[in-house]
């Protein structure tokens, strides 16, 4: 009967397709392909008071290096690589090879005829019209070479420099000191400055005077510092397992959903010519989220938002140093919560208009205000979002923004592109740079051009000069990825499935084999990214999506990552607030009802033969969907995942899941700060009498007993974003479950894991798959992760 079994495993392994070879060879050769690859995109090098610019760019051939005009139409490489070399040899008595001239220090002279740069520590000139190349003297050289230049004195101070030259302001004991450069007199200016509450940075010696971080007024009467407070936070404690000796201990405060003591963020503003502090009404809400913001260098205005702890309320406020006053500008009510990843306001004019980002239509668009808070006009609108500015023309009264989602329905709408208005929102919106890919813009001085680098994960990376109309004047240096391809690496397939609502379109891509054949099925493996601040779906061109997603395809698999509800921000604020109260489940019918999609679609895919991977939400999310769909997903690897959001950091679970505002059962009874009269609000909370419902969020934990599959949990032991106890948690209920899994621990390894642990860990996830999906378990035969290479020539 043993005999029987064991005769008919490999037989029903053939038939279903189980019992393929890992092909391990090229899976490592497309391991570290990065170096085949050089430049992608164009840094152009401005030369001072011009829009002309330099740029070096490297492909197989070496480095090269461009000079830019894009008035004149002109982008050319600046001189013959082995004529310059052979001099630079000649003049420095040094060996140059031609393929990696180190350049710096260029500065355009002469009226912009004649180009200077360092190399091997001698000055040289270029002269643009003719190509001569020779060596800059200078008059000092000239006369006495051997003299010494000596450096001009400058005056040391402590502490941070009034802008007229009067005052210094540093910390020593935590506390902050104004010292009169005038008289040497030194005055206290606070004195509850105290270790975990302190003005001086958090790594100085506190005994010593240091550089605090506060910021003058360009009057030089006042200043500001900010301070935070995290003496009441708890802590989390990791153990350090390498180095020499006893193991030590890590401490660092953190603090999670629901706790009661958070950090505490403060503005002050000192007031020189009293030597005191200005006494300002800042806290409205318990626990608010406080950004402070200057207009000016060195500051001419001043502005805080603030924002509630249930993060759906938020306010932009001036203060108004003279008089200590807080004046609110705007106030907005964004239910469930802001979107952090695309929200940002601009002050024009030195305060005089506001420009507000918010997504109350649904999308995220633009809004003009006056300074005093007033609405004059709705800059932007439509189906689609609005990015950030990249630059605000206060002269032609335009912005230029990047803008997702712009075209028709079905089309990715992921891709930044540059568009501009009129700050009055007439005219329209125009699109500047029209491709379908991720547009990454530079503006040039004096704004006329700007250098236009984009590219898809399935288009090739492309540098273009445009004018403020969109044209293409100027095309720049391409990459030569002809070593690339080949080594048999191709560019992953785009492709778009409906979520699981059946009507919602997500969007993604695939990777397949270089030796891909359509008449063979293979397992299929999902790389996941729940969100929802982004998602794992690639947006510009990449040899190495995630833990290189066509590495593990050479193995023999078809990996897929595509999005899903509640993930990416860049869409409108129902799609990514979709998970909102639900932080586990959200994404995981869409994962699934998408590769069934996909199964259905092409028949090379075996959907009997599911994984499914991911790195921190992406391992909390695989290790769910392989507990809640256990007969669907085979195999799972799950790395550094927040298992438990309870335990995770505030922001994540409090923003996306929620917690609530309650009153505290014994009102404090400290006497309020009576408020300005136009900061006066009748819906204004009684801070000391709220406290905060401890949000319930549900766990992977409480999914183990469904297990079936083959999960293999990863985590660093130095991690201090995910703590490492989630995973152990998670270990601990498989175990208590009766569940077999496996487990590495990876250790030294903080969040993102670094040198060979990261190779070691990307070849753990080969074979784990190759095991579970295709059923070849040969690695198990070696003692060194390094044999596994003799598999691919057998």
């Amino acid at each position: 009967m043993v005999r029987y079994f064991l005769w008919i495993l490999p037989c029903l392994f053939a038939l279903s397709g189980v019992g393929q070879k890992a092909n391990y060879k090229q899976a490592e050769r497309f391991l570290n392909l990065e170096s085949l690859v050089g430049s992608t995109s164009v840094l152009p090098n401005v030369l001072k008071g011009t829009d002309k610019f330099w740029y070096k760019y490297e492909t197989k051939d070496g480095i090269r290096y461009y000079f830019v005009d894009p008035k004149a139409g002109l982008n050319r490489e600046l001189f013959n690589r082995k004529e310059l070399a052979g001099e630079i040899s000649r003049v420095t008595h040094k060996p140059v090879n031609y393929k990696d001239i180190k350049l710096s220090g260029f500065s355009l002279e002469e009226k912009g005829k004649v180009l200077q740069f360092t190399s091997e520590g001698v000055r040289f000139k270029y002269d643009l019209r003719t190509n001569a190349l020779e060596r800059v003297i200078s008059d000092t050289t000239k006369k006495n070479p051997k003299t010494p230049v000596k450096p001009a004195k400058t005056i040391k101070y402590d502490g941070k420099l009034s802008p007229d030259s009067n005052y210094t302001v540093y910390a020593k004991n935590h506390n902050l000191y104004l010292f009169s450069l005038k008289d040497s007199v030194e005055t206290q200016l606070t004195t509850d400055g105290r270790t975990g509450y302190s003005y001086a940075p958090k790594t100085a010696d506190s005994t010593k005077k240091v550089i605090p971080d506060i910021t003058w007024f360009g009057d030089s009467r006042f200043f500001y510092a900010e301070r935070e407070d995290k003496r009441k936070m708890e802590e989390l404690y990791l153990v350090n397992t390498l180095g020499t000796g006893r193991p030590t201990l890590q401490k660092y405060k953190f603090a999670m959903p629901g706790d009661e003591h958070v950090q505490q963020n403060e503005l002050h503003v000192f007031d020189i010519s009293i030597k005191k502090e200005v006494k300002l009404d800042v806290e409205k809400w318990k626990d608010q989220k406080l950004s402070v913001y200057s207009v000016g260098r060195p500051a001419k205005r001043l502005y805080f938002t603030r924002k509630k702890r249930t993060c759906d309320e938020m306010e932009l406020c001036r203060v108004i140093p003279e008089t200590g006053e807080v004046k609110v500008l705007i106030n907005e009510v964004c239910e469930p919560y802001f979107n952090d990843q695309l929200f940002k306001f601009h002050v024009l004019k030195d305060g005089e208009e506001i420009l507000w980002w918010s997504e109350r239509t649904g999308h995220g668009h633009w809004y003009r205000y006056d300074g005093e808070g007033n609405l004059k006009n709705v800059v932007t609108s439509g189906g689609w979002t609005s990015g950030k500015i990249v630059r605000i023309d206060t002269t032609g009264q335009t912005i230029y923004f990047e803008a997702y989602g712009q075209d028709k329905e079905g089309v990715s709408p992921y891709y930044a592109r540059l568009n501009k208005v009129r700050f009055d929102g007439k005219g329209g919106v125009k699109i500047l740079t029209p491709e379908q890919a991720t547009h990454k813009t530079n503006f040039l001085f004096g704004g006329k051009y700007f250098v236009d680098n984009y590219s898809r994960a399935d288009l090739e990376p492309r540098s273009v000069i445009r004018n403020t109309d969109g044209k293409v004047v100027v095309e720049l240096a391409s990459p030569d990825l002809s070593r690339l391809y080949e080594t048999g690496w191709r560019m992953p397939e785009p492709f778009s499935v409906k979520a699981a609502d059946g009507s919602t379109d997500l969007f993604g891509y695939m990777w397949k084999p270089a030796d891909f054949d359509s008449t063979k099925t293979y397992p299929i493996i999902s790389y996941v990214y729940p969100g929802p601040q982004t998602e794992g779906v690639p947006l510009e061109f990449s040899v190495s999506t995630g833990f290189n997603n066509a590495a593990l395809a050479q193995v023999g698999f078809i990996v897929v990552t595509f999005g899903h509800r509640g993930g990416s921000p860049l869409r409108d604020r129902w799609y990514h607030t979709y998970g909102y109260g639900n932080l586990r489940d959200y994404p995981l019918a869409d994962d699934k009802y998408g590769i069934e999609q996909l199964a259905d679609r092409y028949p090379f895919i075996d959907k009997s033969r599911v994984g499914i991977f991911g790195h921190s939400g992406g391992g909390f999310m695989s290790t769910a969907a392989i507990c809640t769909y256990p007969d669907f997903y085979t195999a799972a690897v799950s790395s550094a995942g927040n298992h438990d959001n309870n335990i995770y950091n505030i922001w994540w679970g409090e923003t996306h899941h929620g917690i609530k505002e309650a009153k505290a059962t014994k009102p404090v009874t400290k006497k309020k700060a009576k408020a300005p009269e136009d900061v006066k609000d009748s819906t204004k909370s009684t801070i000391e009498n709220v406290k905060f419902e401890k949000p319930n969020i549900p766990t992977n934990i409480e999914l183990a007993k469904n297990l079936k599959g083959h999960l293999l949990l990863v985590a660093g032991d130095a991690d201090n974003n995910v703590h490492p106890a989630n995973t152990f948690r998670m270990a601990d209920a498989l175990i208590k479950a009766g569940k077999n899994f496996d487990m590495l621990i990876l250790p030294g390894q903080n969040h993102g894991y670094r040198g060979v642990s990261l190779d070691f860990f990307k070849r753990k996830i080969w074979f784990h798959f190759a095991k579970h999906l295709l059923g070849d378990y040969s690695t198990d035969q070696f003692t060194e992760i390094d044999e596994y290479m003799r598999l691919g020539s057998n």
